[in-house]
């Protein structure tokens, strides 16, 4: 199974969860092949699974700041990210996953979206976590996880939208007016491994 790995709380309690159940192999997407994302290695590595880095298409970027212009806002061109990161997994996993939420907005998949997606691609398609709200990701993530917050610009994990906002900046373009204030991000510091007794220590 291949995961979207963030490095963050979401699609790392989705780890785990899938983890009971699958062979899992985390994978981060960048848009520059020679971005290092040390960190979310790192937080692939306290979960104890594989990870891989991997790039989109030349070009892509380039698509993306296009919608950003035209839309003035992040949620189109993050969904078609989306979309891109799953339909590359798909060409090399049976099964693909996310970390996605009950009521997320974005980036999210609808019902008939899903289905075309699957038959398409011939794969199956997971979102443990579409039946959390955020306080129950938030209660499991507080047993299971240590994690790190942060305004996207502070915290180094896998979102695109970091990226994106660096290499609009590299060209001059003022991104402030398109992304939200102050949007919270996780990075997953540390796990809570489980006593014998099967409480968490």
């Amino acid at each position: 199974m291949g995961l979207l790995y963030s490095g963050g709380k979401d699609s790392s309690l989705a780890a785990i969860l899938l983890s009971r159940d699958y062979t899992v192999e985390l994978n981060t997407f960048v848009f520059d092949p020679l971005r290092e994302v040390p960190e979310v290695a790192a937080a692939a590595e306290v979960l104890g699974l594989p990870w891989r880095k991997q790039t989109f298409a030349s070009g892509f970027i380039d698509e993306v700041i296009g919608m950003l212009h035209r839309c003035g806002y992040p949620n189109d061109a993050i969904n078609e990210i989306h979309r891109r990161s799953l339909c590359a997994l798909a060409q090399e996993y049976e099964v693909v996953a996310d970390g996605t939420r009950f009521l997320d907005r974005v980036p999210m998949l609808g019902p008939a979206e899903v289905q075309s997606f699957e038959d398409r691609m011939g794969v199956s398609y997971i979102r443990p976590l579409l039946g959390y709200g955020r306080r129950e990701v938030e209660r499991l993530v507080g047993r299971m996880l240590t994690v790190a917050y942060g305004e996207t610009s502070g915290i180094p994990n896998g979102d695109y939208e970091r990226e994106i906002r660096d290499e609009m900046t590299r060209r001059g373009i003022d991104w402030s007016g398109i992304f939200p204030r102050n949007h919270r991000q996780s990075l997953v510091t540390g796990r809570i491994i489980r006593d014998q007794v099967g409480e968490y220590s």
